[in-house]
């Protein structure tokens, strides 16, 4: 990481780029077997009383205090690897809600709440795309009552990794106690090349709802609630895919939403006995070309970032990362 300008480090950074994208190098003593200085790079979310936060791409806030600052810059903001389907992080956000929609909504300024009787945190959290029109302390009591007092905990999603994303939130969210979890990369990908593959996907059979052999394999086993049912038939475009086994079972499934230019897939799974036989390969194959059949061209999903064997599969097919999300949780008896 370089800080040298003119052969000399400089503190290049003041509390006015709070909100930017900023590299620092801090002095960190240097003990035994420890390196002198660490690097951090991150958004610049809060500078006062003599101590800085910024807030890596991951959601994780670092804490720096001003006088161990030894160089110091704005830098721009991370650009993809690999391009991509051009889509800004709201876009995305819209999408993938439109997609998994909550069975009960409400508005909290461009905040939306969102409950499904607890099935999946995304239909179950809040959905933050700008000012919650109130101060956030004051929002985030409205939060914690609305979903109080539907038995849920209160969770906001918050997304992190572009110019574009909430890193801003999420330190002030972690400042207040709300715990981060369920780390999560949003990938995209030109749709064409996943139904180009040459794998015959005639055995894949597509309807409009899942049935039982889909629901027995879906993650979430077992019968599914009607609100679950809402969350899943929910959506613009929705199909279900599934590859027949020789017991009457489901060997893969997967769900597709088509919305626009947009194919947003999900629940690719394959049964423990039928893996490393490129089911899921065959499954994602089937379900492109149903939605360039209904005319999209781009695609996105959404992978938990421990998953590491989802990761390399859906790098594989061309997938690239656009943004991350995660969760924060009010812990209890945390009021704000």
């Amino acid at each position: 990481m370089e800080f040298l300008a003119g052969g000399r480090a400089e503190v290049r950074i003041t509390p006015s780029d709070v909100g930017k994208r900023v590299s620092v190098r801090r002095r960190t003593g240097g003990g035994a077997g420890e390196p002198a200085f660490t690097d951090v790079v991150g958004v610049l979310t809060s500078w006062a009383g003599g101590v800085l936060s910024i807030t890596r791409r991951s959601g994780e806030a670092v804490r720096i205090e001003d006088a161990s600052l030894v160089a110091a810059k704005v830098v721009p903001a991370q650009p993809a690897r690999r391009k991509g389907p051009a889509a800004g992080t709201r876009e995305l956000q819209e999408i993938a809600a439109r997609g998994w929609p909550a069975v009960e909504t409400e508005r909290l300024g461009e905040w939306t709440l969102r409950a499904s009787g607890g099935f999946t945190r995304r239909a179950n959290s809040v959905l933050p795309l700008g000012d919650p029109g109130r101060p956030l302390d004051a929002a985030l009591e409205r939060v914690t009552a609305w979903y109080g007092a539907r038995q849920l905990p209160p969770v906001i999603v918050v997304t992190t990794g572009r110019a574009d994303t909430g890193e801003r939130l999420a330190a002030e969210l972690a400042e207040r106690g709300w715990a981060d979890e369920g780390h999560t990369l949003v990938k995209i990908s030109a749709l064409a090349p996943l139904a180009d593959t040459g794998t015959d996907t005639s055995r894949v059979v597509l309807a409009r709802e899942p049935d039982a052999r889909w629901c027995g394999l879906y993650h979430r086993a077992g019968a599914p609630t009607p609100q679950a049912l809402k969350v899943l038939t929910g959506g613009p475009s929705v199909w279900f895919a599934t590859v027949p086994d020789e017991t009457g079972g489901a060997a893969a499934i997967g769900r597709l939403v088509v919305d626009g230019r947009w194919a947003g897939f999900a629940a690719i799974e394959v049964a423990p006995g039928q893996r490393r036989r490129g089911l899921a390969t065959l499954v994602t194959a089937a379900l492109a070309e149903r939605a360039l059949q209904e005319g999209a061209s781009a695609a996105h999903l959404q992978v938990e970032a421990d998953n590491d064997g989802a990761r390399a599969l859906y790098d594989r097919l061309g997938f690239t990362d656009h943004h991350g999300y995660h969760y924060r949780r009010a812990l209890p008896g945390d009021a704000r």
